[in-house]
């Protein structure tokens, strides 16, 4: 085992000199192709005919008489025509450009015995050469191995030039050396004062900074200091970010690298790195080592796939390091991935990368933190509330607040304003879920009534429901995200994680009001509702299958998460028969939610009769609006035409406008008390879809 396991890297060399030889033969050929090709250019053939026609003529001058062929040479300043137009161009041609023209001729395959008789006659030269024949060993040699080992030298030069002391793959031509950034104190212009909405994150890394500043303290207590950290978390998180903040905090060197930069298509080079990474580093301790999406290289070792020598033993190579090197010095690694599930049990092990730390998507605080962060340097107006952006952008991560922000400010410049308004930032968060508005996009009267009355189906499920969000919005302009129209719900309360049964119902109610009104008002079914139906099924599917909310199943359950920090995409757990089961259950509970959203629309008619027809004529209204409609007051006297249509102001209220006073906020935002016992429940927690917030793109 041993044996086979030490002559791992032979294959991969073998196949590095076969390439080679090949190549060097492949040239090799291709020279003396184009070597003949560029002899044959010059020579045209003619019949044997034409050449005594050319004695008797009296153009020749000299021929030289071979086995093979009769080479003809032309009187100076003597002119033939051919009997091939092309031959003709041809001649012209290599004339021109000064080259000489040899013309040749087959012998005929019986001696002609007066041809000598001829050429003494009309005063032609003729004779042959004796030349010696070379050996056909000869010929292959000069002609084909020794350009071919010339070619190989070159290539074995190129490709092994800078061969450093180490032998092998590792020092060729500097390919084994890693190629990491080393950053040194602020040189990266990112401290932790840029990153905000992770706290829990922040102080485990203040704390391993602490270690590299200060061991004494830590060891004389007797702490062994730790040797690495894993930051976990979904994409746009900001682990980057971290990291980058690290190297401006930490006065040390800090290298940064990814984990692709380790993967070579020769074996061993890999490993090469690594042990050239630590070693570097080491001469620089106390210092960080930051490797990026480790996954690429940290993936489980097992031999289902065919298995990959050259990670596999790159993963081992780290593995040796890490155990391998003194924790006294202060080398400490960090790593970065949002896929931990494929990692080998053997990284994740303690004495390797002894923390895990989190960085999951930003609370209602972490949200309203980030986007001060990011507006710091934008000029905003007197009527902006971030607290109500942060609201509406449950689930976004860092990177989605900052492309919101930009984009706020990117629109005020079009509008030709100098400060950003609210109304830029509700208009980027709407382009981030829905795209910009298609300008050149036409619908027919009765294409946009429809439209109108699936929206408002949405709108009216949702003001209507007890536990349904707020509407924000509606529109019937079409989108380029593919939207004829979208209804945009607005949470008042920072709830992403955690939500009850009746939430749950009441979400796939609204997302089944737009089918429901096709239904009811017009008697017809469109396309329109592909992505209502496919978003309710999802949250249905879930119910049954991993919170336990169905009745015939119970707190069974039938899926697990395959991949928590990126799509949260699930597998399910169970025999056939079961999933069979579970579709029947999945389908109970649409069908149930379908028939309350048809009852709303049933019984409040009139109501969307009157909102449509406003719809139709401003083409956008907001939730204000709508709510003034149904309760018969004129919709353009509404003071606050995006004041919630719960009928409460929710969490905004109280904020101090952030252009007067921006600050970091480390305080938990707490939430308002509840109406009533029944309303007073779970207390709110992190994380779901950022277009979960809730922007509904109906019709595509």
């Amino acid at each position: 085992m041993n044996k086979k396991k030490g002559n791992g890297n032979k294959p991969g060399r073998v196949v590095g000199l076969v390439s080679i030889v090949l190549w060097a033969l492949v040239l090799t050929v291709l020279f003396n192709s184009c070597q003949s090709s560029i002899k044959n250019a010059s020579t045209v053939e003619v019949d044997y005919s034409t050449f005594k026609q050319w004695v008797m003529a009296g153009n020749v001058e000299r021929v030289q008489l071979e086995s093979s062929k009769y080479t003809i040479f032309l009187k100076e300043g003597v002119e033939v025509e051919l009997d091939d137009p092309e031959e003709n161009k041809l001649t012209d041609i290599l004339g021109k450009q000064g080259m000489t023209i040899s013309y040749v001729t087959a012998p005929p395959p019986v001696p002609d015995l007066q041809l000598y008789a001829m050429l003494d006659y009309y005063g032609v030269e003729h004779g042959s050469e004796m030349v010696e024949a070379p050996s056909f060993i000869m010929s292959l040699l000069v002609s084909y191995l020794l350009p071919m080992l010339l070619l190989m030298v070159g290539l074995f030069t190129l490709m092994f030039r800078g061969i450093g002391s180490r032998g092998g793959m590792g020092g060729m031509g500097g390919v084994g050396k890693a190629n990491a950034k080393v950053y040194v104190e602020k040189s990266t212009g990112v401290t932790f004062a840029d990153v905000a909405g992770q706290d829990e994150a922040k102080e485990s890394l203040q704390e391993i900074i602490d270690i590299l500043h200060n061991p004494g303290k830590y060891t004389e207590i007797g702490a062994k200091l730790p040797k690495g950290a894993l930051l976990v978390g979904p994409p746009g998180t900001g682990k980057t970010l971290l990291a980058k903040a690290v190297a401006g905090e930490a006065v040390v060197p800090f290298f940064s690298i990814s984990g692709s930069d380790f993967v070579e298509m020769f074996v061993g080079v890999g490993a090469s790195r690594v042990r050239d990474l630590f070693k570097e580093a080491a001469k620089l301790a106390p210092c960080i080592i930051f490797i990026d999406e480790i996954d690429t290289i940290g993936k489980s070792r097992d031999n289902r796939m065919g298995g990959n020598d050259e990670r596999e033993q790159t993963l081992n190579q780290l593995l040796a390091e890490l155990d391998g090197f003194d924790p006294t010095k202060g080398v400490i690694v960090l790593a970065a991935t949002n896929r931990p599930e494929v990692l080998d049990s053997a990284l994740l092990r303690p004495g390797r990368f002894d923390r895990r730390i989190t960085i999951d998507r930003p609370n209602l605080a972490g949200r309203l933190a980030t986007l001060q962060v990011h507006t710091r340097k934008i000029r905003l107006a007197e009527d902006v509330d971030l607290k109500k952006i942060a609201l509406a952008t449950a689930g976004c991560v860092g990177a989605d607040l900052a492309n919101l922000a930009n984009e706020a400010a990117l629109r005020a410049v079009r509008h030709g304003r100098r400060f950003v308004k609210q109304e830029d930032l509700l208009a980027s968060f709407e382009f981030v879920i829905a795209g910009s508005e298609k300008k050149n996009s036409v619908l027919t009267p009765f294409e946009r009534k429809l439209v109108a009355y699936h929206e408002v189906g949405h709108a009216m499920v949702a003001y209507k429901q007890k536990n349904a969000e707020p509407v924000q919005k509606i529109t019937i302009v079409p989108h380029t995200e593919g939207s004829l129209g979208y209804t945009l719900l607005m949470p008042e309360e920072d709830k992403t994680n955690l939500r009850t049964r009746e939430e749950l119902m009441a979400k796939i109610a609204v997302s089944m009001g737009g089918r429901a009104a096709e239904s009811v008002v017009l008697n017809t079914m469109t396309n329109g509702a592909s992505q209502d139906i496919q978003e309710a099924t999802d949250v249905a599917r879930k119910m049954v299958a991993m919170f336990g909310m169905s009745e015939e199943f119970g707190m069974m359950a039938l899926a697990s998460v395959r991949t928590q920090y990126l799509d949260g995409g699930y597998g399910l757990d169970c025999a056939q028969d079961t999933a069979a089961a579970m579709d029947k259950e999945v389908k109970a509970i649409l069908d149930a939610c379908y028939a309350d959203a048809e009852q709303v629309i049933r019984d409040n008619l009139d109501d969307m009769h009157k909102v449509v027809e406003y719809l139709l004529d401003k083409e956008t209204i907001t939730g204000g609006e709508m709510v003034a409609i149904i309760e018969g007051r004129d919709p353009s006297l509404v003071e606050n035409p995006y004041a919630s249509t719960s009928g409460h102001s929710g969490m905004t209220d109280g904020i101090e406008p952030p252009a007067r006073n921006i600050h970091m906020v480390s305080e938990a935002v707490q939430a308002p008390p509840a109406e009533n016992a029944d309303e007073a429940g779970t207390e709110e927690t992190e994380t779901e879809n950022c277009m979960d917030t809730e922007a509904k793109k109906d019709v595509d």
